[in-house]
């Protein structure tokens, strides 16, 4: 039974390594996929915001909020 020992603990040991090493590819993986999606979510917003600034200026809104806010300002 001694000689055994030996030999289950490396096979357990050399599992165990498999096994976390492939949990610290699958997080790796994960963590890729989820840094692709947050930079593909950060260019839609940047296309969604240009786009809402672009409808503004069509719309004469910037012009308004520019006549707005000099109006608004206290006159010494």
């Amino acid at each position: 039974m001694a000689e055994t020992d030996p030999k289950t603990m490396q096979d357990l040991t050399l599992v165990l390594q498999t096994v976390l090493q492939q949990t610290q590819d699958k997080f790796q993986t994960m963590s890729d996929q989820i840094i692709g999606r947050i930079d593909d979510m950060n260019s839609c917003i940047d296309h969604l915001e240009k786009n809402i600034a672009d409808l503004m200026t069509q719309a004469g809104v910037e012009e308004l909020e520019s006549e707005n806010k000099i109006s608004a300002t206290p006159k010494s």
